[in-house]
């Protein structure tokens, strides 16, 4: 966070699921002889193949289900591709060398079963073929998101209930409500600029979350000041909304308008792309007046939602009540 005086005045209107198998893999072709045929010994002589192959599946090192390829050393202790790396080439079970032998066996057992998103427990109902389901969770709408922060490199995930109140309680971020904001930003040396996040705010309204980023950053010789907008959800329901951020002074101003971007899509992705209110440093002074020597910014804003004209007409934005 830039430690300069910044001022802020605002103005409001992976967790892993028990793989399943299809019990046709497992089930024998023939039925146990079996005199006392009851309930009781029929749950007896079931196989509960599940948890087992999930167990072989599972990567000594790290427990993630392995995929192929899968290795083996020369004693049939099995390791995941990527911490084979990890272990320097050692089995974990028996510290042999683990050398290049695959298990062709345990391949095919991964290439054959269905299984469940490992964010069920989040909600995701979907089941896969192996190599589906490794596509799929990569881009699941169910996965946890990254937290939004910027200032710092935060490694925490969460849905966005538990990273409104990560953002509020451990990086003390102005929380809002409303749809309209009016910020004030002042730096006492606008030559000197860190690739550093100045500001971010969260705005509650329409039952969602934003976050308001502004900050500096060199472009080229020169520093600019950025503005953008965030959504915390998916990017198709922030399609759903727009913004405008206004900056100006001394007769004149800068306006924009844009769609927000989704918080999967990472902040460094977003400012780099310039999607959102670039303001160039000899800009930002002009607006600011006086004798240039200090950053003076005043920038407004709305979000609204976008709603589709019963008539069949043109969108009809609504602002938050």
């Amino acid at each position: 966070m830039e430690s300069d005086s910044i001022e802020c005045i605002s103005s409001l209107d992976g967790i892993d699921v028990n793989e399943i198998v299809h019990s046709q893999l497992f089930s024998s072709s023939k039925t146990p002889h079996n005199n006392n045929k009851n309930n009781n010994n029929k749950n007896n002589n079931s196989v509960r193949p599940a948890t087992s192959v999930h167990e072989l599946l599972e990567c000594p090192v790290c427990t993630n289900s392995m995929y192929p390829p899968i290795h083996q050393c020369h004693n049939g202790h099995t390791i995941c591709s990527t911490c084979k790396e990890r272990v320097h080439n050692r089995c974990p079970t028996c510290r042999q060398e683990l050398g290049d032998i695959r298990c062709l066996a345990l391949e095919k057992v991964a290439e054959s079963l269905e299984l469940p998103c490992k964010y069920g427990s989040l909600g995701c109902p979907e089941i896969f073929p192996y190599y589906s389901k490794l596509k799929h969770e990569a881009m699941c709408n169910f996965r946890p998101y990254n937290c939004p922060y910027a200032g710092s490199e935060c490694s925490i995930v969460g849905d966005i209930p538990y990273l409104v109140a990560h953002l509020r309680d451990d990086h003390k971020v102005d929380m809002h409500s409303g749809c309209t904001f009016n910020h004030r930003y002042v730096k006492s040396n606008p030559r000197e600029v860190e690739n550093a996040t100045w500001m971010l705010t969260v705005f509650n309204c329409f039952g969602q979350y934003f976050c308001l980023h502004f900050e500096a950053f060199q472009l080229g010789v020169a520093p600019v000041y950025m503005a953008f907008l965030r959504f915390m959800g998916d990017e198709t329901d922030a399609r759903n909304y727009s913004y405008s951020l206004e900056v100006g002074g001394n007769g004149r101003k800068l306006i924009w308008e844009g769609t927000p971007r989704s918080i999967r899509d990472s902040h460094r992705k977003v400012r780099d792309s310039h999607d959102g209110l670039i303001i160039q440093r000899n800009m930002a002074l002009f607006f600011s007046g006086g004798d240039r020597k200090e950053l003076k910014l005043r920038v407004t804003g709305k979000i609204w939602k976008e709603q589709q004209n019963p008539d069949g007409g043109a969108c009809i934005p609504k602002l938050c009540s």
